[in-house]
C-alpha cells in the first residue's frame, strides 16, 4: 500500500503533472478550476501517496467561502493510470479529511459523483440550489460533508474564493487583478 505524506515544494511538478494526466487540458474551463486561480491550495493539506519513492496520488483543497462562512473545496484529487483502483484516492481522502477536522475545519465541498465520493462521507447537497458554484455546474454533483456535526445544514449560497494570492491575468487586459 501507498505512503501518505504532506505534499512539498518538491512534489508540485510531479503532482501537477498527474492532475494534467488524469483531467486534461479541458479542466481548466470547469467552474471548480475558475475558483482555484490565484489561489494556492491550503498546503497543510495537500497530501501525496509514495509508493517506492514515486509520487502515484495527490489530493488538494482549497480555501473557499459559501455565504460568508468559511469552508474548503477538495480537489483535484488524481492517481497515476496505472495505479487506479488500489484504494489510494480514499487513503487520501481519509488522511486530509482527518487533518482538516483536526486542523478546526467545518465543511467540505467538491464537485464530483456522488457514488464514488460517499465512501469518504461526501453526499449530494439538499435542497438542491443551496449551495451553489458561479458558472455552468450540474447541481447535482456538488456534494458537501460536515467535519463539524450540522455545519454544512448552515451554509447556504454561492460558493466563491476566499481569497487570491497571486494575480489573475485578464485577457484583453494589460493589469492584472490582485488581491490587496
Amino acid at each position: 500500500m501507498a505512503t501518505i505524506r504532506l505534499e512539498t515544494a518538491a512534489d508540485t511538478a510531479a503532482c501537477d503533472a498527474i492532475v494534467a494526466a488524469a483531467f486534461g487540458p479541458g479542466r481548466y474551463a470547469k467552474t471548480a478550476y475558475r475558483l482555484r486561480e490565484g489561489v494556492k491550495p491550503v498546503a497543510a493539506l495537500s497530501y501525496v501517496a509514495l509508493e517506492d519513492a514515486r509520487i502515484v496520488g495527490t489530493v488538494r483543497y482549497w480555501p473557499v467561502m459559501i455565504g460568508g462562512q468559511a469552508a474548503l473545496m477538495l480537489g483535484p484529487i488524481a492517481i497515476v493510470a496505472d495505479r487506479q483502483g488500489q484504494g489510494i484516492a480514499l487513503a487520501l481522502m481519509n488522511t486530509s479529511l482527518a487533518a482538516a477536522r483536526e486542523a478546526g475545519h467545518r465543511a467540505v465541498v467538491l464537485v464530483g459523483d456522488e457514488p464514488y465520493y460517499a465512501r469518504a462521507g461526501f453526499k449530494r447537497i439538499a435542497p438542491a440550489g443551496r449551495i451553489t458554484m458561479p458558472g455552468p455546474v450540474d447541481l447535482s454533483r456538488v456534494l458537501g460533508l460536515a467535519l463539524v456535526e450540522g455545519a454544512l445544514d448552515a451554509m447556504a449560497g454561492e460558493i466563491r474564493k476566499a481569497r487570491l494570492d497571486e494575480a489573475i491575468a485578464v485577457p484583453g487586459c494589460a493589469l492584472g487583478v490582485r488581491a490587496g
